[in-house]
């Protein structure tokens, strides 16, 4: 009889049925001798109880108190794929080369991942964080959390944020998701890999996961025995079981229920984003990436062609030409421009104080008053100053002589100045320095907002003397320009007898009005000791 069976089966056709069951049987071997983390689906413990996620939202009062451990990326962020955080490693540390190979390499990555996933995320790895310096790698606090809180679901960061210890498990290298969840999400620990170091640079290679005995034993050191822990978790996203295995209960979401999450609004940021750093303002998606390097040859030469027009034209007719070629700009018509009203000497210009964008604010602000403004900076790289089309003068960062400075060129002619000191890309106002307000009564406020469509013209760590370059080579930017009233002279130190500090308080309320904007008292050296790790005097 068993003879007549194999017969039997030998004669049937080879068919699609028995082609599926076998190369599943087959990646499953791989996976074995891998010894590979299994998904979540697939883990088999009988003191476990899992259950539907949407169970989870129905016990919002019984949180506070509980323990949770939470897979980042598989319940936490809306998108399950983690190429664009590796892509804006590779581009903001390694630049387009590396950018190219990680690209080029994703078809093999996606492949690889579906076999094994563990596999494909090494590569990755590898390719990003190979020959980069440990104590220069900032964009897990400066660029990423940006990107992380623009994925994170609404719904899973309401359930998370009302548990009282709540712990970060990810797949992804510790250093690129440890500054986002500490100081973004509030977690007390987080479990990632961590990166083999020699000579202080990354190898691109990840440590062994730690023991997962010690790992509890960090976490749960202040937890009672038999504490009750819960976990959330994707169907889908391979996680440490065995780590998972102190949670009572574990929720898991499916792919379906994370696509019709709502993305966090931006309100309910626990820690307002107010400063970031890198020069992709995009995210850079596979196919938005490859847009991106197709784009920067011929985008070289549109910038050649907007230099030039700043370089060689009268800036009246330069700004028109360059709205052709997609910078754009908005600025009141010549009958709506405030009439200008001379407290102080009439020999003297008029001083425009604005917020601070980017680097050719001066060059819109002075095409948008319709004459010719100097402008007044902290810090200018020598590239920006010879592709200026306006005068440009470095201040001494000494209130004596900079005060001098700029009344000297207030008898001269109008002058623009940006006295936040340093750019902000996000809707805020930072602290405005009182100098300007004593050296002139004559005083116009102007508010800006500048948007890119690619790169960003402002770093804090990177190159500044690429930050005319990566402005020119946007596809295109939009700058939108108020120019306000003019003081009123009770509000001025010399007529009004107002203090310079009230005077500065007064415009930045003026210009935050404005725009929509919120200010802050938070200055210069705030915003590079968090990104840079300096006070940015250089």
């Amino acid at each position: 009889m068993l003879q007549n069976k194999n017969q039997n089966m030998a004669g049937k056709p080879f068919n699609m049925k028995t082609l599926f069951f076998m190369s599943k049987t087959f990646l499953k071997k791989i996976e074995n001798h891998l010894n590979i983390p299994g998904r979540l689906s697939n883990v088999h413990a009988p003191h476990l109880k899992f259950q539907k996620y949407s169970y989870l939202a129905h016990r919002s009062e019984e949180l506070q108190n509980q323990t949770l451990l939470f897979h980042v990326e598989g319940a936490l962020l809306k998108s399950s794929s983690l190429f664009s955080y590796f892509m804006l490693v590779a581009f903001e540390a390694g630049w387009l080369l590396r950018a190219l190979i990680l690209l080029l390499l994703y078809p093999l990555v996606s492949f690889l991942c579906l076999v094994c996933e563990e596999v494909g995320l090494k590569i990755m790895v590898f390719v990003c964080f190979v020959g980069i310096r440990k104590d220069r790698f900032v964009i897990g606090r400066s660029v990423l959390p940006k990107f992380f809180l623009e994925d994170v679901g609404n719904e899973c960061f309401d359930v998370v944020m009302r548990c009282g210890k709540k712990v970060g498990v990810t797949n992804l290298p510790e250093v690129m998701v440890d500054c986002f969840l500490r100081d973004y999400m509030g977690v007390e620990a987080v479990v990632g890999r961590e990166l083999k170091v020699f000579c202080g640079y990354y190898l691109g290679l990840m440590e062994e996961k730690k023991s997962v005995k010690v790992v509890l034993e960090e976490i749960f050191e202040e937890e009672k025995e038999g504490a009750h822990v819960i976990g959330i978790g994707c169907f889908n996203v391979s996680f440490d079981h065995q780590l998972f295995s102190h949670c009572k209960e574990i929720y898991l979401v499916s792919e379906a229920e994370k696509k019709n999450w709502q993305v966090l609004p931006r309100e309910k940021y626990p820690k307002p984003l107010i400063f970031h750093d890198g020069r992709l303002a995009f995210r850079p998606t596979p196919v938005a990436t490859l847009v991106m390097l197709m784009w920067v040859p011929f985008g070289l030469l549109v910038a050649i062609l907007r230099v030039l027009a700043t370089s060689l034209l009268p800036l009246h007719i330069c700004v028109p030409v360059l709205s052709c070629i997609g910078m754009r700009g908005s600025a009141p018509s010549p009958n709506s421009l405030p009439t200008p009203i001379i407290y102080g000497e009439k020999s003297k210009g008029i001083l425009y104080v604005c917020n601070h964008k980017t680097l050719i604010d001066p060059v819109y602000v002075s095409a948008a008053v319709r004459k010719p403004a100097t402008a007044v900076t902290y810090s200018l790289s020598k590239t920006s100053e010879l592709v200026s089309p306006i005068k440009t003068i470095r201040l001494a960062r000494k209130r004596e002589e900079d005060s001098k400075m700029i009344e000297k060129l207030l008898s001269q002619g109008n002058v623009v100045i940006c006295p936040e000191g340093t750019t902000c890309r996000e809707p805020y106002l930072l602290r405005f320095s009182p100098l300007f307000a004593e050296t002139t009564d004559d005083i116009v406020p102007i508010a800006i907002d500048f948007h890119v469509s690619m790169f960003y013209g402002t770093t804090a760590s990177g190159l500044k003397c690429l930050d005319p370059l990566f402005i020119v080579l946007n596809p295109t930017t939009n700058c939108d320009i108020k120019i306000l009233e003019k003081l009123p002279k009770e509000f001025t130190c010399g007529v009004g007898g107002k203090s310079k500090f009230e005077v500065a308080n007064y415009v930045q309320a003026k210009i935050a009005e404005a725009l929509g904007f919120e200010r802050t008292n938070l200055t210069r050296k705030d915003k590079y000791l968090m990104l840079a790790g300096n006070e940015g005097k250089a």
